[in-house]
């Protein structure tokens, strides 16, 4: 067994225009004097990250790299969701996704998802020379909108939707592994990639690309209530990246899972900061060392009610706490006599 790595944290939520957040240096400071050891980094936001230059340029990775270890941490991995959403993004919400890339391609759909795909490759680039193993993303979506069967699906859609979905991402996922890096797809609702099955079906699509994998966050599957301990079981060997976040459901006789338009709060389903909510994290900490899982446990902190500064403070030593230091020998080897085949078989009464 392996030693989960962390407390990591993604600093897209923490992200400002005011000092300590609004620089690279600064924001790596706040938080290695709160106790974490890795910073996740978005790469679509140039206060942390040039990703072309980071591409293009080992010096720049190597000073990159350097500026987050003066402040004692690690980068543990790039993220790009923004970009990722853009591969692919049905016309019903392109209008809403627009301010997720320049302005200049917003109009465009082929344009859109051309600059996405190159955001994509800087980032197995980028990964690669910061020699990182894994890359969290979304997978965008084609077919979000036919997600409940009424009216009923054209036969063939989701097929097509699919195979489309695959074809867009297979130059993508092969410049990953032609740079050793594995993408670890967010199974989040409003992605194609929602839940076990749909991650599945991706995979099939792709004839089960190597690289495929998932970025698994509790928190989206207590929201779809999800059986999110089994699915460590089903998908251990597909997970790349762990993103801890908190989520409690609490249906009423008015709403459940579809949350009735409300806002965060009011919902039945809502994120919490860790601690807050109801995910089992002794449990999945115990299985993803149980299966060796090595990577960063990364906390990504949104919670309807919470301060993000409070709940930054509370994460570290959360996430601390949990990692288990697995064992190198078993419990009970004070009690082994120690045997060879010819003891065995004695013992067997085989000679």
């Amino acid at each position: 067994m392996k030693t989960i790595k962390g407390p990591g944290v993604f600093l897209a939520q923490f992200m400002g225009d005011e000092a300590p957040f609004n620089s690279l240096d600064s924001i790596a400071r706040y938080m290695a004097d709160l106790g974490y050891k890795g910073i996740q980094l978005p790469t679509w936001d140039p206060r942390v990250i040039d990703l072309k230059q980071a591409a293009e340029s080992q010096t720049y990775c190597d000073d990159l790299k350097g500026e987050v270890a003066e402040a004692g941490l690690e980068i543990t991995e790039l993220a790009s969701h923004l970009q990722g959403q853009l591969v692919a993004v049905h016309p019903a919400y392109a209008a809403m996704f627009a301010g997720f890339g320049p302005a200049e391609v917003a109009n465009d759909p082929k344009a859109q998802q051309e600059w996405a795909t190159q955001q994509l490759m800087w980032c197995a680039k980028a990964s690669q020379n910061l020699g990182l193993k894994s890359h969290p993303t979304f997978s965008g979506a084609l077919l979000w909108p036919f997600m409940y069967p009424w009216p009923q699906r054209p036969n063939g859609l989701v097929t097509t939707g699919f195979q489309e979905l695959a074809n867009r991402w297979k130059p993508i996922l092969d410049a990953f592994d032609e740079a050793g890096v594995n993408v670890a797809y967010e199974l989040h609702p409003g992605e194609d990639l929602h839940d076990g099955v749909t991650f599945e079906m991706f995979v099939n699509y792709l004839n089960g690309h190597p690289r495929a994998g998932i970025n698994y966050d509790p928190s989206h599957f207590v929201l779809q209530q999800l059986d999110y301990l089994q699915f460590i079981d089903f998908y251990h060997d597909r997970i790349f990246a762990f993103h801890v976040k908190d989520a409690e459901f609490n249906p009423t006789g008015k709403q459940g899972v579809y949350g009735g338009y409300q806002g965060w709060v009011e919902r039945a389903g809502r994120f919490r900061s860790l601690g807050d909510g109801q995910v089992d994290f002794s449990s999945i900490f115990s299985k993803l060392s149980q299966y060796d899982y090595d990577g960063w446990a990364v906390l990504e902190w949104e919670c309807a009610i919470k301060h993000p500064e409070q709940g930054a403070a509370e994460g570290a030593p959360f996430i601390e706490n949990h990692i288990i230091r697995v064992t190198e020998r078993a419990f009970d080897d004070f009690a082994g006599t120690g045997a060879d085949e010819d003891f065995n078989k004695r013992v067997l009464g085989l000679s």
